[in-house]
């Protein structure tokens, strides 16, 4: 089952620059998958219509079941509440403890407060934050920023994580540590696609590598195949 299809996409913005051309990928569920890229390649553009931030010019994208192309206004909070989204900028506020940025994403869905309290601390603990709850993010390193953002991805059990350069603001130890736990969370199922212009990092996890330039995909290599889940992980994962 494909989780994210891009078929023959086309992105031109106002002014006739053309970000994507003749854009086709399809990642099935449960993959891993880097989307490498260096600056200018179409990566941005490839995240914003994955969110449906942007349209396509042309082509047809569907991402979780939802055809992006003919998707009404009233499904587009659905399509994002299934998708994780981890950003190279962390996007936390900086106002709000770690746990309530974390609950602050369940809150805008409206989950229940009963649910939210046991939710928010499990998931930061499975990042290795149970220390940090109450601490705010000015008083937090990079790499502790990062696990709040990926706690809050993790929050609404997406079947879908996408990653933005989520090792872009800290230092090479943390970003290993990061990827450890995304690949844990794949694991147990869920859909990665991590988008970067780190070759090195790619090359270390040997996972499915996509490389897009000019706005298109000139390469598409598989990676090695990841070795069984024991129920201890699913456990801790769930």
């Amino acid at each position: 089952m494909a989780m994210i299809e891009f078929k023959n996409v086309k992105k031109v913005y106002p002014g006739g620059v053309v970000a994507l051309h003749d854009m086709n990928l399809q990642v099935e569920k449960g993959e891993f998958v880097f989307v490498l890229g260096h600056s200018g390649a179409g990566k941005s553009t490839f995240l914003k219509l994955m969110l449906h931030e942007e349209t396509a010019t042309e082509g047809e994208i569907t991402v979780n079941g939802y055809n992006l192309t003919r998707i009404k206004n009233r499904q587009i909070p659905y399509l994002r509440r299934s998708l994780g989204v981890v950003f190279q900028d962390f996007r936390l506020i900086p106002t709000m403890t770690a746990y309530e940025n974390v609950a602050f994403a369940m809150r805008v869905t409206n989950i229940p407060e009963r649910q939210i309290r046991k939710r928010v601390p499990y998931v930061l603990n499975l990042v290795g934050l149970r220390e940090k709850m109450r601490s705010f993010p000015p008083e937090m390193s990079g790499g502790e920023q990062q696990r709040v953002a990926l706690a809050r991805a993790l929050v609404h059990s997406p079947p879908i994580i996408i990653a933005d350069e989520p090792t872009g603001n800290i230092d090479p130890e943390l970003s290993v540590e990061i990827m450890e736990l995304l690949t844990a969370i794949n694991k147990v199922g869920t859909t990665i696609v991590v988008v970067t212009h780190e070759q090195e990092l790619a090359a270390r996890f040997h996972k499915r590598t996509i490389t897009i330039d000019h706005g298109s995909v000139v390469s598409d290599v598989s990676g090695a195949r990841t070795g069984m889940v024991m129920p201890s992980e699913v456990e801790v994962i769930r």
